[in-house]
């Protein structure tokens, strides 16, 4: 007999067993957990960043103030990030990408481009840099790339069904059942 085919029975199978999670598929499942706990990390940190600065901002207003509006981002960032982390949807994703995207898109048309007043919005034009508007559009950025993540890679959910259910469909493939 030749070293091909030695006549002996083929041995178990090295892979997972079927059902069984794939290697590729416990990696994407880890790095969809961490790009949530970095997504939620970055809209806390935004919604922070805007609690914080918002009664600096009170004076700049319109039908509406800016501080208003800093609050209302705020808030927004803060539901966003527990979403992400807690509910763990597409809807809740699709939230966190819209929240972080809109405030990063405001906050660098309001760095380069003098809007001004906008309807009931105040003129927000701010041509300087400063620290935590820096720090505001770091968080947004990372919360904008980690959901992206999160929308372009959707886990298929499946249901759980009993063991005699299983027990069926395992028969069934081997023809017994």
């Amino acid at each position: 007999m030749s070293a091909v085919n030695s006549g002996a029975e083929p041995g178990p199978p090295t892979g997972p067993g079927p059902g069984a999670p794939s290697g590729s598929g416990r990696t994407l499942r880890v790095l969809r957990a961490l790009a949530r706990l970095v997504a939620a990390a970055a809209l806390a940190w935004d919604a922070y960043l805007h609690a914080h600065l918002a009664d600096r901002y009170d004076a700049v207003s319109g039908s509406i103030g800016q501080g208003d509006l800093f609050r209302i981002e705020a808030g927004l960032a803060a539901l966003a990030a527990l979403l992400v982390l807690a509910w763990r949807r597409v809807p809740g994703d699709l939230f966190a990408w819209l929240v972080a995207t809109g405030g990063l898109a405001l906050l660098l048309i309001y760095r380069f481009v003098d809007v001004g007043t906008l309807g009931p919005f105040p003129d927000m034009y701010e041509p300087h840099w400063y620290r935590d508007k820096r720090l505001a559009v770091v968080a947004q950025a990372i919360a904008v790339l980690a959901t992206i993540f999160l929308l372009l890679t959707p886990v298929r959910r499946t249901r759980r069904r009993g063991a005699h259910a299983a027990g069926r469909r395992r028969g069934r493939a081997r023809g017994t059942g």
